[in-house]
């Protein structure tokens, strides 16, 4: 009998940044894949710079940039009558602007999921204290009161373990089991059009070399389909939209049918193409009513599907699990209540809705469930800002200060950085020594508290609380202090006077804030650490 913590269920790119994180924070985890090893083909590609930023605070960005396609191959989306023919439109994405990538110290990769899986993979197998199995199935489980049962089956012998978890994240991907066997109901459009992803080599680089890009979309009569760049040369993909449109069906996509529509889409009759695998898909837009049920916990695509136009659907899984990771911790340590995992639902599904959403408006508005060419996407499309940063929590693990929401124009493009509780904490750059570091590289399996320069007796007060609530660490920020504030923007960044202070959660969100000093900072901030933890009840 198997007796562990965590159980993960997928062993994609959410299950296994799930192993890493808890691995993190200290927790034991067991992950399980169905699957022999990681991912054959690319799937998804674009990983965006709030997800880099996770990875970064994990230790595994450079590692995932260097497997990825190397900066300054990309940077454009274009639009051809062929690839070797007339140009119809290029844009330069809106989270490549200048003043967008100004809101974080990293910047966005392309990294086919093929080889992503498997740097994820390497460091969570090196962490402690977790454990992976590939070709290993969950494929029985229930529930009773403060832990998850069932059977582990390995696929080459069919040898069954029966194990015990107190939690189970269920990161499997849309067809999950986990799901099904919850009933949990998915609301929104199933099923918004087909398509068809070939896999295939052939060298493109003189059509491409010139204008770089991620994505290079074909618009013709007969033909509408995009190639998506993996190594920018000699690997790529073809995504053919509404398929069921022109009368064709998945059997239709032999090899040699498959090469033909390339070349066409190309513009050269008999360019040399090896066609290595075909995959057709449906895509839906549909999102749990239920995040957790009980001790199970929906993550990624088992909680949310959502087409791939925006590239949100990786993305917002790893962000699940790093809002979920740190929350885990804190109760199986005894310093939260149990209540606080409800808190993940709270946040993250509201959410969850949201990207779907706009997922399926970027969708519509190319076109892509009816036959139609030169259908432009709408101005949102990859200039989702607001979607990338801009998330604002509420839930029992903030803790309000009473002002008022940023208001922006388009919540969905415009992104204003704000400390005001519930945010994501904003990217200052600061001085640690010789070291220049942005607040984000502060935050990771604990709390911290900024406090500003005269904010010395908050510090004093988080180091006293630290030795027995969550993690924490506590820094002044100002000349001559703990860090250095290089260019004079971290106390209007985050909103505080001289005397204030921050809390951070280990996800990067903030959790409380006080503009001021306090006569008994010690109380002000225990009380606060006891609202988030569900140790007293919420501050309304």
């Amino acid at each position: 009998m198997l007796d562990i913590p965590v159980l993960i269920s997928g062993g994609g790119p959410v299950g296994l940044t799930a192993s890493l994180l808890l691995s993190r924070h200290g927790v034991r985890s067991l992950l399980v894949e169905r699957h022999p090893s990681t991912a054959l083909t690319p799937k998804a590609r674009g990983i965006n710079a709030r997800t880099m930023e996770v990875f970064r605070q994990c230790g595994i960005d450079t590692a995932v940039r260097d497997a990825g396609l190397q900066e300054g191959r990309l940077g454009l989306i274009v639009w051809t009558e062929t690839l070797a023919g007339k140009e119809i439109e290029r844009r330069v994405p809106g989270r490549a602007t200048e003043k967008n990538m100004a809101a974080t110290p990293v910047k966005n990769c392309l990294c086919a999921q093929d080889d992503l899986e498997p740097v994820i993979r390497r460091f969570a197998e090196a962490a402690e204290p977790a454990t992976l199995r590939f070709n290993t199935e969950l494929t029985s489980f229930s529930q009773r009161p403060g832990a998850v049962t069932g059977l582990l089956t390995d696929r080459t012998t069919g040898a069954e373990t029966p194990f015990t978890a107190r939690y189970l994240i269920a990161a499997e991907g849309a067809q999950s089991r986990v799901r099904r066997a919850l009933a949990v109901n998915m609301t929104g459009t199933e099923k918004v059009y087909d398509s068809v992803n070939i896999l295939f080599h052939a060298d493109l680089t003189q059509w491409v070399e010139h204008r770089p890009a991620a994505l290079y979309f074909v618009e013709q009569q007969d033909l509408r389909g995009t190639f998506l760049t993996i190594n920018g040369r000699d690997r790529w993909g073809f995504l053919i939209h509404s398929v069921k449109q022109y009368g064709w069906q998945p059997k239709d996509f032999t090899p040699e049918f498959c090469a033909e529509l390339i070349r066409k889409a190309v513009g050269v009759p008999d360019l040399a193409v090896s066609v290595l695998g075909v995959s057709p898909w449906e895509a839906s837009a549909i999102v749990a009513d239920q995040y957790r049920v009980g001790n199970v916990f929906l993550a990624g695509d088992a909680a949310h599907e959502m087409p791939p136009t925006g590239g949100f659907g990786l993305n917002t899984g790893v962000q699940d699990v790093h809002n979920l990771a740190w929350k885990i911790a804190a109760v199986l340590r005894s310093k939260a209540d149990e209540k606080l995992l409800d808190s993940y639902h709270a946040e993250r599904q509201p959410l969850g809705r949201i990207i779907t959403q706009n997922a399926l408006a970027n969708a519509l508005s190319m076109g892509r469930n009816v036959r139609q060419s030169n259908a432009l996407p709408r101005r949102e499309f990859l200039n989702e800002q607001g979607l990338i940063f801009g998330a604002s929590y509420q839930s029992m693990a903030v803790v309000p200060d009473g002002t008022p929401a940023v208001a922006v124009d388009d919540p969905v493009t415009d992104y204003a950085p704000s400390a005001r509780p519930g945010s994501r904490a904003p990217h200052v750059w600061l001085m640690r020594g010789n070291e220049k570091i942005s607040t984000i590289d502060l935050f990771g399996p604990h709390f911290v508290l900024l406090a500003g320069r005269d904010g010395g007796a908050w510090r004093q007060a988080a180091q006293g609380i630290a030795t027995s609530s969550p993690p924490l660490m506590a820094f002044t920020i100002g000349k001559d202090r703990d860090l250095v504030d290089v260019d004079g923007n971290w106390h209007d960044a985050y909103g505080v006077d001289a005397d204030g202070a921050v809390l951070v959660r280990p996800d990067g969100h903030v959790a409380w804030r006080s503009r001021s000093g306090a006569s008994n900072p010690g109380e002000v901030l225990r009380t606060a650490l006891d609202c988030l933890f569900g140790r007293m009840p919420a501050i309304a």
